[in-house]
């Protein structure tokens, strides 16, 4: 999957008719391409132009969100639950992305992608998760982030590589990551042994 030209700026809105905003991706089996293999991408822009979205089921190995605070030596005032740091996807893998609860947000850098869901990808909302004042209820830190170029998704969808399903804070947000792929087929009453192996390709 090639790279976007850009990922959204922060602060912008996402266009109203681009219609797998706020979705969840589901990669089909024989998908073809390891990155995504069983992943489940929440879609936080999608437009003519580029798409864009975080996996949300695929935990970076050895890697906390204690220890990432620790590493950027964000302080905390509160004991920071051990939850696992994600691999949001192969593209700029070295920056963070926060999908939170709206209950936190940011007019400059936040970036509203359904009911009650936001993405903020800068260090306030770090600072904001170490502070029981602001925390949002829920949050999930991811490293990189998935992304498509100018009609690469639209011809990934007619060749069958993805399901779409609504989200649900559960899938987003839960910390069970190994029963997040057949959850989401779940939603769509898709048993995962009754997937061919063979369908679509990245």
């Amino acid at each position: 999957m090639a790279k976007a030209r850009k990922i959204p700026a922060q602060g912008d809105e996402p266009d109203e008719s681009a219609f797998l905003v706020g979705r969840l991706l589901i990669a089909m089996p024989g998908i073809g391409d390891p990155r995504f293999e069983r992943t489940v991408i929440l879609m936080c822009a999608h437009s003519p132009e580029q798409a864009m979205g975080i996996i949300v089921n695929r935990p970076v190995e050895g890697l906390s969100l204690p220890d990432l605070f620790d590493r950027l030596e964000v302080k905390s005032s509160i004991v920071l639950p051990p939850l696992a740091v994600l691999s949001g996807g192969p593209v700029e893998r070295e920056r963070g992305f926060v999908l939170h609860t709206d209950d936190y947000t940011t007019p400059e850098s936040t970036l509203s992608i359904t009911d009650g869901v936001s993405l903020t990808a800068t260090r306030e909302i770090l600072e904001a998760m170490s502070d029981e004042a602001r925390r949002p209820r829920c949050a999930t830190l991811a490293l990189g982030c998935a992304s498509w170029g100018e009609g690469q998704l639209e011809d990934e969808l007619k060749e069958n590589v993805w399901f779409a399903c609504d989200a649900d804070e559960a899938l987003i947000f839960d910390d069970d990551h190994d029963t997040k792929w057949s959850r989401a087929l779940g939603k769509l009453g898709v048993a995962p042994e009754h997937l061919s192996m063979q369908a679509g390709r990245a």
